[in-house]
């Protein structure tokens, strides 16, 4: 290259604005292998096509939030959840021949601080939202987050009281997960030892946005339950029409994986989670280990396949649920298109607050967890009924200016300036016609 030619590349390069950061922690401590990948910025809109494309490019510093210095380890190893919540809970519960351990993570609110209620979408688990659990707190640090893990995602478990495991069911119907949900919450008050649930905001994502609108939509928390926030889906183009596409997602994916490093690095090299640091804590407790499996020996943990005939269940109506349920409203989404026709004449009619990321793929809370946490938080403090102040009411007034208008202060105070001794208090004054 020659020197003139040199010379305008790095005209037109100092033209760039720089390149911002993924995360606003200037805290964070870089730590990278030479493996260790990011994803460019592309406007991909599409839920599924999240998952497609291999390009990779090399960090910069900035883009590697919560990272710790970890001597001889690879940047793509595991972060611990301890890292993002206070501790986890463990659940039980019997419903007929099944006996039910939920799990769950929570980092407890204080005082009078409201407590964010998370579910993750099919396949993910409750670690999904660990990177924006950790941003909601450094915003409202009286905030709590309680992270559930659905039935036969993460660590919750399903046996058979009887000892007949080969013989449960699989059920993935809306009811049953919306019931899951509510008795996580319930049971949640009573293992913290809370005198009464705390305000509540429920955040889903994908197949957990529909499970807490169906939840909102029957209202079983009561008023406790102030607001609701769903996560790139609804009814229409992100949802029904995805399903159609994710069958062969599922046949292009690994079957299994040789390490948890390599599962890391395949969410990543894949664009499914555009954030390292969040693949880093989700992606293990997406997989398990197969001793008897000596090739590929971490397989995934739920099996979406097995899920395909529920699809269908779990969005229909979602969109007018979403409208109808009582409480604040909001829909997050990675892309405009993803709007079906009532959502859109809704929003135009101002009913839900309506956000887009189109810097993100389908894993919003993944990929952006600093603006998905602004975003919360900021939907939680318009919704907050503690902090609004209602004018008094009309009764009080004109029984406050009875008061007035028969002691002396009063009378003395009012005369002559229109005051509740005067006359005219409380009337327009006119001028006299001549």
């Amino acid at each position: 290259m020659s020197d003139l030619q040199k010379s305008f590349a790095k005209a037109r390069l100092a033209k760039l604005p720089p390149e911002p950061p993924v995360f606003e922690d200037v805290n964070a401590i870089p730590e990278h292998s030479e493996h260790e990948t990011t994803e460019p910025h592309e406007d991909d809109d599409s839920s599924v096509s999240s998952t497609s494309s291999t390009g990779t490019i090399k960090p910069s510093p900035t883009q590697n939030l919560f990272s710790r210095p970890l001597k001889g380890r690879s940047g793509l190893t595991s972060l611990p959840w301890m890292d993002f919540f206070d501790r986890e809970l463990f659940l039980e519960q019997n419903i007929g021949d099944l006996h039910i351990v939920h799990h769950a993570y929570i980092s407890p609110p204080t005082g009078s601080g409201p407590l964010f209620v998370t579910h993750h979408g099919a396949g993910s688990s409750g670690l999904s939202f660990a990177a924006c659990t950790v941003e909601i707190k450094k915003l409202l640090p009286n905030a709590g987050v309680l992270s559930l893990d659905a039935r036969n995602h993460g660590s919750t478990t399903i046996s058979s009281i009887s000892g007949n495991d080969s013989e449960i069911k699989l059920d993935f119907t809306l009811d049953t997960l919306s019931r899951d949900l509510v008795f996580v919450v319930k049971q949640s008050r009573t293992q913290m030892k809370w005198e009464t649930l705390p305000d509540l905001v429920l955040v889903g994502h994908s197949l957990g946005g529909a499970v807490i609108t169906d939840v909102a939509k029957k209202g079983e928390l009561g008023s406790k339950l102030l607001a609701y926030a769903v996560l790139d889906v609804v009814e229409g183009s992100s949802a029904m029409d995805a399903l159609q596409s994710m069958e062969t997602y599922l046949s292009t994916r690994p079957s299994s994986f040789l390490s948890l490093a390599s599962g890391i690095e395949w969410h990543t090299r894949s664009r499914t989670i555009r954030n390292t640091t969040s693949a880093r804590v989700s992606v293990p407790a997406l997989l398990q280990e197969e001793p008897s499996s000596t090739d590929s020996p971490w397989k995934w943990r739920t099996d979406l396949a097995a899920t395909m005939p529920f699809w269908e269940n779990w969005f229909l109506g979602l969109s007018k649920k979403f409208l109808e349920a009582r409480g604040g409203k909001l829909l997050l989404l990675a892309g405009t298109d993803r709007l079906d026709k009532e959502l859109m004449i809704g929003q135009m009619q101002g009913k839900y607050q309506l956000q887009v990321f189109p810097d993100a793929g389908h894993f919003i809370q993944e990929d952006q967890p600093a603006k998905t946490a602004q975003v919360l938080v900021d939907f939680y403090k318009r919704n907050d009924r503690s902090a609004l102040v209602l004018p008094p009411k009309v009764g009080d007034i004109l029984a406050s200016k009875a008061m007035g208008k028969g002691t002396g202060v009063g009378a003395g105070a009012g005369a002559g300036a229109g005051g509740p001794g005067s006359p005219g208090f409380g009337m327009a004054w006119k001028k006299p016609r001549s």
